[in-house]
């Protein structure tokens, strides 16, 4: 028998692993626009409906706090449901909730509808976990890093967009535009794969190795000899366990870090 792991080694990186980079970094493009947008808007919408400078900040902070909740909502449906099914969610949640942005007759609806679009976009961390875990060899890990550049390049796409498009055609206008790209990654999604390891953990063998073979066939390289074998079943995690005396000096300091 072999592991995922193993599996993951044998068949290393090659035109799969560059074809998830691209689909799953460009999740990080539309992450990144939907969150800026918000900085590029707020000077107009601020004179449009003559807000206060609480006003103009609970916006963002709406946006985090739909964020934060919805994390940990989709969080533990990815782990019942799977990394696909929930990423594939979020994008269809937040491109909806950000086209409606743009009809917001009034400012209540506004904050209501942006706290719904971090919602959503909260569960695109899905993509960039499943990117991670899905086929990932050691040989590719470095690889990983450059994915901090498509959070780059959204955010200087938002506010470039807006430099152009705010004097001219107006918020509204700019808001539709910035759905664009995560409803272009909807149509991508079928080209995506539920991660082997999620599938492993869940009993799913059988997923899990047709996975496997569709990589290795894309890589032009051959599987392991043998069957796949499923690992010993394990107590999964709970939030308790985060505050646990082993691991709460570490949850703390990461708590405080972010």
């Amino acid at each position: 028998t072999f592991t995922v792991e193993e599996a993951v080694e044998t068949i290393g990186f090659g035109r799969f692993h560059i074809m998830l980079f691209l689909i799953m970094g460009s999740t990080g493009v539309a992450e990144a626009m939907e969150i800026m947008l918000i900085a590029v808007v707020s000077p107009l919408i601020r004179c449009e409906w003559q807000l206060q400078d609480w006003q103009v900040a609970l916006v963002t902070t709406m946006v985090f706090f739909g964020y934060m909740v919805f994390s940990i909502v989709l969080g533990l449906l990815a782990d019942r449901y799977g990394r696909w099914k929930i990423l594939l969610l979020s994008f269809l949640w937040a491109a909806y909730f950000s086209l409606l942005t743009s009809f917001a007759p009034s400012y209540i609806w506004f904050v209501f509808l942006r706290a719904m679009v971090g919602g959503g976009v909260s569960g695109h961390a899905q993509g960039e976990e499943n990117k991670q875990i899905i086929a990932m060899s050691s040989c590719s890990k470095p690889f990983l890093s450059l994915g901090k550049v498509f959070c780059l390049a959204g955010s200087l796409l938002i506010i470039g967009l807006a430099s152009v498009m705010n004097p001219t055609i107006g918020w509204r206008w700019l808001i539709r535009i910035a759905s664009i790209p995560g409803i272009l990654l909807i149509l991508v999604f079928k080209f995506i794969p539920e991660s082997a390891r999620y599938n492993v953990s869940t009993g799913n063998t059988a997923a899990a190795l047709a996975t496997l073979q569709r990589i290795a066939r894309m890589n032009g390289v051959a599987m392991p000899e043998g069957q796949l074998g499923e690992p010993a079943k394990e107590r999964r995690g709970r939030f308790k366990d985060l505050i646990h005396p082993k691991y709460l000096r570490t949850t703390l300091q990461i708590w405080i870090i972010w």
